[in-house]
């Protein structure tokens, strides 16, 4: 009889499919992509993530309400500019917040006080300034399993769906059709209403934001929906009006936790970072919903190292990057001819001359009459990265930008512990040391501005693209993205084309509370957070160079020069309409050529071979020192230079009549 009993244990048949369905969330997660079942089998129905217990007792949120006013009242840059812009008193907020918690009898909950916590920082505006909710809810992101966009036919914005989950199949209900109401009410009103929910610097910001969040909501910043379905209204091609009821689902789209580590994150660049960190986690959820593929193809581009032998791709065809979830480029056809486009999808990376140098091995492999880079969607990251990018694209010397801390005993504590000789992480505050020591008898409100990416780094490598160039942003562009953006367009490296009126206009360098804690080192006012939540402020404002020296970036973001107004083309046949509008104006620029190789150099004469196109003039430098200057005409030109002794650097620049038009730098 055992033997029997143990036979059958071991043929026992596997459970039927339909059995096996009951145990997830939504049948259709049956069908996912291979490359996301396994982040997509956990996903679970919003009524059962709402059982996860989450308890704060009344001294924990006590803490947590004291630490929140040290980073808005002592830390937090953007104070006076929210206070006024935004009508908003923040530290009073908390202040009101705290004494209910101390003096009442009845124990907030948790959900009440996490909503009241939430609703003080969102109220200054500001996705660099942030309380983060604690565990359970940091790491889930809730969905409902389409993408929701708009359009515009004419002057008319309209919705659509634009994705479907893999595996969701309810018929007439796909991509295409055209979104009128949510919930009973009209879809403008519906997305109008959730934009108020959300952080956004500008109107722009706030639209963008509230659309994405209709579907896509990260809970690190957000609490769940209070609804457990939505009925969405839509129109199909027919005219016909339908109705379709969906769940609000949740999963772990960050399953190795590495955005959430970044708040912890204490070492390396953890000072010179610029994200939007729901942001972050609200792309990394569309990529594995609706772009799993993606998913596949950078697992496999990052087990097999990209060749560097191939050279030829073709239209169409991505280059393999070692950067995968980072840059995409490819060759596009238009009717202005084939031009290059590579998609910066986050500025999030450990070093910054490694962006770089694949960036412009990239750029290299495409065509050099014109190139479209596109940032939309880009919540930044590394400010390094960013701006040591912009030297890639221009002949003119980078000038980067200048940040400014706010004065407060504080700040002042905190730079002079980081000043060289005392620096907690190699970390040199000491430039804003002097002015904020003077702010004492001074009164001034900030210190005097210094860059965070050096001067000489930024222009490093020089001009390695010098085809025309242009930038696509959108209102979700955030951060270090708004820093790159306001870079490209102080050093008119080309036109600006915006699906949004504005960036997100991130104007900040963020530190998080962890990052403040080890700087103010022992005796400083930051506590040890309880229960997993957390929280960062913006700590040092950014300031615009050259011809808009001294502007902020904050809330007042990055215009664009053109606007265009998404087509419905765009959201279903990969932004078709938009990159032809991109090349269109590219095609209006002009393209010039400057290339030098050194031909020989002995008995201590240099000859050089330069390659020019559209330009007229061409001067030499070698080690910064004016050589000479040769007029040149399309095409080769070879030039012996005597007597010329050792040197490190040949820089030639050149020039169309008056104008810096192109640039090249040989390191010997």
């Amino acid at each position: 009889m055992a033997r029997k009993t143990l036979q059958r244990s071991l043929n026992k048949p596997k459970t039927p499919t339909r059995n096996r369905r009951k145990d997830l969330a939504a049948p259709f997660l049956m069908h996912t992509h291979a490359a996301v079942k396994t982040v997509m089998a956990a996903t679970e129905t919003l009524p059962d993530f709402r059982k996860t217990p989450s308890e704060l007792a009344t001294d924990e949120k006590i803490q947590l309400v004291r630490q929140g006013m040290v980073l808005v009242r002592d830390n937090y840059v953007h104070l006076p500019l929210k206070e006024n812009m935004h009508a908003v008193r923040p530290v009073q907020a908390l202040s009101l917040l705290l004494q209910k918690l101390e003096s009442s009898e009845d124990e907030m909950s948790d959900l009440e006080f996490h909503a009241e916590m939430l609703r003080i920082f969102t109220s200054v505006r500001d996705l660099h300034t942030n309380y983060f909710l604690p565990a359970p809810y940091n790491a889930k992101t809730a969905y409902v399993p389409f993408l929701l966009e708009s359009y515009f036919e004419g002057d008319e914005r309209r919705y659509l769906v634009s994705h479907l989950v893999a595996g969701l199949d309810q018929p007439p209900f796909g991509p295409g059709v055209e979104v009128t109401s949510w919930n009973g009410a009209p879809i403008d009103l519906a997305v109008a209403t959730n934009a108020t929910r959300f952080a956004g610097s500008n109107m722009e910001a706030r639209r963008a934001r509230g659309l994405e969040r209709m579907t896509i909501r990260p809970l690190i910043q957000s609490l769940p929906p209070d609804e457990d379905f939505v009925l969405v209204g839509y129109r199909t091609a027919d005219g016909a009006e339908h109705e379709i009821r969906l769940n609000w689902l949740v999963f772990t789209p960050d399953a190795s936790g590495a955005v959430v580590a970044q708040i912890e994150d204490v070492s390396g660049n953890a000072f010179a970072m610029g994200v939007d960190i729901d942001g972050e986690l609200a792309g990394i959820a569309k990529k594995l919903l609706f772009a799993p593929s993606v998913v596949a193809a950078e697992a496999a581009v990052r087990a097999k190292k990209p060749s560097r032998r191939r050279k030829k791709f073709d239209v169409g065809e991505a280059v393999p990057s070692s950067m995968p979830s980072v840059l995409h480029a490819k060759t596009v056809d238009t009717a202005a001819g084939q031009v290059g486009h590579i998609r910066i999808h986050t500025f999030s990376v450990d070093d910054a001359d490694a962006f770089v140098a694949e960036f412009v091995r990239l750029a290299e492999l495409l065509p050099q009459n014109g190139l479209i880079i596109d940032v939309r969607g880009n919540g930044g990251g590394l400010i390094y990265a960013g701006e040591r990018l912009l030297q890639v694209l221009t002949p003119q010397p980078i000038e980067t930008e200048r940040t400014q801390f706010i004065n407060t005993a504080l700040n002042l504590d905190i730079v002079r512990k980081n000043a060289p000789s005392s620096s907690v992480i190699g970390l040199d505050l000491a430039p804003w040391r002097d002015s904020m020591e003077e702010s004492i008898s001074t009164g001034a409100v900030y210190s005097r501005s210094y860059p965070i990416t050096e001067v000489e780094t930024a222009n490093g490598i020089g001009q390695r693209y010098q085809g025309p160039v242009v930038l696509i942003t959108d209102a979700k562009c955030y951060s270090t993205t708004d820093i790159f953006a306001a870079g490209f367009q102080d050093h008119d490296i080309g036109p600006i084309i915006g699906v949004d009126g504005n960036t997100g206009a991130g104007g900040a360098n963020v530190w998080t509370h962890s990052l403040l804690r080890r700087l103010a080192g022992r005796g400083g006012p930051y506590a040890r957070l309880p229960g997993g939540a957390n929280m960062r402020v913006a700590i040092r404002r950014t300031l615009r160079v050259k011809d808009r020296s001294g502007t902020p970036v904050e809330d007042l973001g990055v215009q664009p020069d053109f606007l265009h107004n998404p087509t419905r083309a765009d959201l279903l046949d990969g932004n078709v309409d938009l990159i032809e509008f991109a090349a269109s104006k590219l095609a209006e620029l002009p393209t010039r050529v400057l290339r030098g190789e050194i031909v020989s150099q002995q008995a201590g004469d240099l000859t050089i071979s330069i390659e020019t196109e559209n330009l007229a003039r061409v001067d030499v430098y070698l080690d910064n020192r004016p050589i000479g200057a040769l007029d040149v005409e399309d095409g080769d030109t070879e030039l012996t230079i005597e007597d010329v002794g050792a040197f490190d650097t040949l820089y030639l620049q050149g020039f169309d009549g008056d104008e810096l038009a192109a640039a090249w730098r040989i390191n010997n």
